[in-house]
């Protein structure tokens, strides 16, 4: 913006950035796994600050809202939706976008252990960000967990972990988290191994007797498969 604009008002003649390209470098985006989203919920932690954080952490990880907007998040945000669950309908802090998400039974128990401990009308008694990724690193260690845990890998933990990872819809997952462009949620989200695994034990359950078959016989099984797609299924075009 600055370049055309000195451009456009005579300052320079021609654009020093004409020939330059911006080459976007993939971020390995960490999230936590299965095995460790239960690690971190069922450790018995005694320490009363540790304890608070890693329920602000797993709340984060459940409705994928960011640090700011679980900061943010007033009693006035929960709302009953027309199935008579409880829902999240706020909107990001950094973009503004509307977000709904709807509350699970973990998140739930964590809104109401908190209950009444914000006089503000605010929903959790949310410390300084600073002060949080502090003590997830302190957690982490707890937990035996070797990964860098700051508060955002809640978000990546919800996109990955608890969504995506069990068959929910990258548009889904896209409109929970507040994007307004599907290729955002790609970044932060991704298909994991046991993701794959799960596929695939579904697709040798559809096709229990292809490892009995000969080549002939799967070959003639494709092109009746075949056939039986070109055919049009609505009659009047029959």
């Amino acid at each position: 913006m600055i370049v055309l604009y000195a451009k456009n008002n005579g300052m320079i003649f021609k654009d020093p950035f004409l020939n330059y390209k911006v080459k976007k470098e993939e971020v390995d985006r960490g999230y936590l796994t299965t095995d460790e989203l239960d690690r971190i919920a069922s450790k018995v932690i005694p320490i009363p600050r540790l304890d608070h954080v890693r329920d602000m952490f797993l709340f984060a990880c459940f409705t994928g809202l960011a640090y700011i907007d679980v900061a943010n998040l007033m009693e006035s945000d929960i709302k009953e939706a027309f199935d008579g669950s409880k829902w999240i309908m706020t909107h990001r802090q950094k973009t503004g976008v509307a977000v709904n998400v709807p509350l699970l039974d973990y998140p739930l128990a964590i809104i109401e252990k908190y209950k009444g401990q914000c006089t503000d009308g605010h929903v959790l008694p949310v410390i300084s960000n600073q002060r949080t990724n502090s003590y997830l690193k302190e957690l982490a260690t707890v937990c035996g967990i070797d990964k860098n845990i700051t508060f955002h890998l809640a978000r990546h933990t919800f996109a990955t972990t608890v969504t995506l990872a069990n068959g929910m819809a990258i548009e889904t997952v896209s409109k929970m988290l507040g994007h307004t462009n599907i290729k955002t949620t790609q970044i932060y989200a991704r298909i994991t191994n046991e993701k794959i695994r799960a596929d695939m034990l579904r697709l040798a359950s559809a096709l229990p007797e292809i490892g009995n078959m000969t080549a002939e016989e799967i070959d003639e099984a494709t092109k009746k498969a075949n056939s039986k797609k070109s055919k049009p299924s609505h009659p009047d075009l029959l």
